[in-house]
């Protein structure tokens, strides 16, 4: 399928992100396929998948494009999402459709740029790319360095914008009148109505995340809801 056909195929649709913290036993590869493919079943029109071994294993169940990443925590570096070709080329052989980047303006590993590492992507492996931005600059500048999808993915996660709480629907506002390439909300989307709002606010896509997929994190919330409203009961 041509990198436009896959672009196409996840419009005005739901992508849901299939990921799970390293110490939880859901972080194991046929677990999170097994949870992509019932997205997919349920009419999820693409997966947001992390590591090369889960993307190898969503892509022998679940058939539907794969938005994928390898997270990294490179030390002296903030930048996490793909930060390196090497990690794109790793997740491109596993089975992605779409490589998602850091595309925020932080600097990266061994003096690689945005437009670098783009134009490798492309050249080298043939795959479109998703730039997760923070800001309406690197915005502007991801699409400059030729991104194909720009999304609203680091809204919130970096010290720029840490003071803000996504979903960023500011942001999003700002990319969808601005760029010229397709613009995925994603982050903090924690109700239906929230990712059709994105959609009304001109997302070409909504990615959703902990709110359909983070069982450790919903579990945790409501039990820290739970306790402390019983502690305050047992002091009245």
């Amino acid at each position: 399928m041509s990198q436009l056909n896959i672009i196409t195929e996840i419009k005005q649709g739901l992508i849901v992100s299939c990921q799970a913290p390293v110490d939880s036993p859901l972080h194991e590869p046929m677990v999170i396929a097994a949870i992509a493919t019932a997205s997919v079943n349920q009419g999820a029109v693409g997966v947001r998948i992390d590591t090369p071994e889960h993307i190898n294993a969503v892509k022998k169940r679940a058939f539907a494009p794969i938005i994928g990443l390898w997270k990294q925590q490179i030390p002296g570096y903030e930048v996490y999402i793909t930060p390196q070709f090497n990690h794109a080329s790793a997740i491109a052989q596993a089975g992605a459709d779409i490589i998602a980047i850091d595309a925020t303006l932080r600097n990266r590993p061994k003096g690689e740029t945005v437009a670098g590492l783009i134009a490798r992507i492309h050249h080298e492996l043939g795959k479109p790319v998703m730039a997760d931005v923070d800001t309406l600059s690197a915005a502007f500048a991801a699409q400059a360095a030729g991104a194909d999808i720009v999304g609203t993915t680091l809204y919130g996660y970096t010290a720029e914008t840490k003071h803000l709480s996504p979903p960023g629907f500011d942001l999003l506002s700002q990319m969808v009148e601005n760029l010229d390439v397709p613009v995925i909300c994603e982050g903090g989307i924690s109700s239906p109505q929230m990712a059709r709002q994105a959609l009304n606010l001109g997302a070409y896509a909504v990615v959703v995340g902990t709110a359909i997929t983070g069982i450790d994190y919903q579990v945790k919330a409501y039990q820290q809801a739970m306790n402390s409203e019983s502690s305050i009961q047992n002091l009245e």
